[in-house]
């Protein structure tokens, strides 16, 4: 089976987790550091944004594939990659503005999660099924 959807989330959120990157480079030649953070809660926080997508996307990106592949719903698989793509905006937005509690920072890591542990249970319901 050919992945159709999967890969147009996979390519919006590539492209985001540049942008993220982008803004650290941007804060570490503000700031002249070019390894680690030295300190520094501004860039500290850049670099989290950025790693924290690193971090989550690759798989949850991976087990919607797999339903996919799988033949998944179409609705299921661009539901769950809509969620993700908003998760992530919402984490990086909410991690962006407060180092403390945020609401953007709260329902992006909950929605991510909601997206990891549905898609992880779906696969791993169907496969069982079908041994």
């Amino acid at each position: 089976m050919i992945l159709v959807f999967t890969p147009i989330y996979a390519a919006i959120l590539a492209l985001f987790i540049l942008l993220l990157a982008y803004q650290v480079v941007l804060m570490r030649r503000k700031k002249r550091i070019g390894i680690g953070d030295k300190g520094d809660q501004e860039l500290a926080q850049k670099i989290r944004v950025h790693a924290n997508a690193i971090e989550y996307v690759p798989i949850a990106l991976l087990l919607i594939a797999f339903v996919e592949i799988n033949g998944g719903s179409a609705i299921w698989v661009n539901i769950s990659g809509a969620l993700l793509v908003l998760s992530r905006v919402l984490h990086a937005y909410g991690l962006g503005k407060s180092i403390g509690i945020s609401k953007g920072r709260f329902y992006g890591t909950l929605i991510t999660w909601m997206v990891i542990l549905s898609n992880a249970l779906t696969i791993l319901i169907n496969s069982l099924a079908n041994l």
